[in-house]
């Protein structure tokens, strides 16, 4: 009879020693999401359930849905408010990234490409945002919209997009950053301007297409930031999604609770939509080298 060399006798073993610790790995993932998805889920259950269970009876209706839908919602006769706040919501998202994108890109591809010393610096500035409050940005921002307002450009909501390019700027440059730190930028701007490409060409049919996985991530963060601002749409006087949802609560809470749950869904079916059509992109490019 042959006898097994020591280590044939181990790799059994071995086996089943991986097995086990992909099993807990398994079980710790499942854990961890569970435990996740039912500290995101309780909030929207419990401000679902306010939304259809009236406080002072306890009785259920769904009262607040049908006239949110109906367009009648008891001291306001229709949800102008919160249509105009919500149009400027997202007519401010457009600028605010449009800003932040042709602000960030060109800066940090030039930054290091050109006076890699400064990249600190640069860092540092937007970073800055991040350690000053809204509320004292709203100090420093509001001498510079009594100065639009008197200008053509006026007082209109949307121009808050200016502010919010300085409040997503930590974000932003952190996810851009990571995106060019991914990519060799000085060997493919170098190969593009041998072939005789101009600046813009390289940046948006050489870098962009590199990093869109950060461009979309930075979207989306100035995305959520946008639709959530509270702060310097109130102390400045403006009208966004935010401070309708807070003139609505003041007159029917659980109207403003519909239109916070509305809003949450819609702003997340966007992200899902735009991650979506992201990753088909990616596919199909990878399909189109192969």
């Amino acid at each position: 009879m042959t006898q097994l060399a020591p280590s044939d006798r181990a790799r059994p073993r071995r086996r089943g020693l991986v097995e086990r610790a992909r099993r807990r790995q398994q079980a710790f993932r499942v854990t961890v999401l569970t435990l996740t998805t039912v500290a995101l889920l309780v909030p929207l259950v419990s401000l679902f359930e306010f939304s259809i269970r009236f406080p002072l009876t306890g009785e259920v209706s769904f009262d607040a849905w049908q006239r949110v839908f109906a367009g009648n919602t008891g001291e306001y006769s229709t949800l102008d408010v919160l249509w105009s706040g919500l149009t400027n919501s997202l007519i401010m998202c457009v600028l605010t990234v449009a800003i932040m994108l042709v602000l960030l890109v060109p800066t940090m591809v030039w930054v290091r490409l050109k006076v890699p010393a400064m990249d600190r610096a640069v860092e540092f500035i937007c970073l800055l945002p991040l350690t000053i409050p809204a509320v004292v940005l709203v100090v420093g921002l509001a001498p510079i919209y009594r100065f639009l307002a008197s200008t053509p450009l006026g007082s209109n909501t949307v121009w808050l997009a200016f502010a919010y390019v300085v409040l997503v700027l930590p974000f932003a440059y952190r996810s851009i950053d990571a995106g060019l730190r991914s990519i060799d930028l000085k060997t493919l701007t170098e190969a593009a301007r041998s072939f005789g490409a101009s600046w813009p060409v390289i940046i948006v049919r050489v870098i962009l297409p590199n990093i869109r996985t950060a461009l979309i991530s930075a979207s989306f963060v100035t995305i959520a930031v946008v639709l959530g601002e509270f702060t310097v749409a109130r102390f400045l006087a403006r009208d966004n999604l935010q401070t309708a949802l807070f003139q609505i609560n003041l007159s029917d809470g659980q109207i403003a609770a519909v239109m916070s749950l509305l809003a949450l869904g819609v702003t997340t079916i966007l992200l899902i939509a735009l991650d979506l059509l992201a990753g088909r992109r990616k596919r199909t490019t990878r399909k189109a080298r192969s």
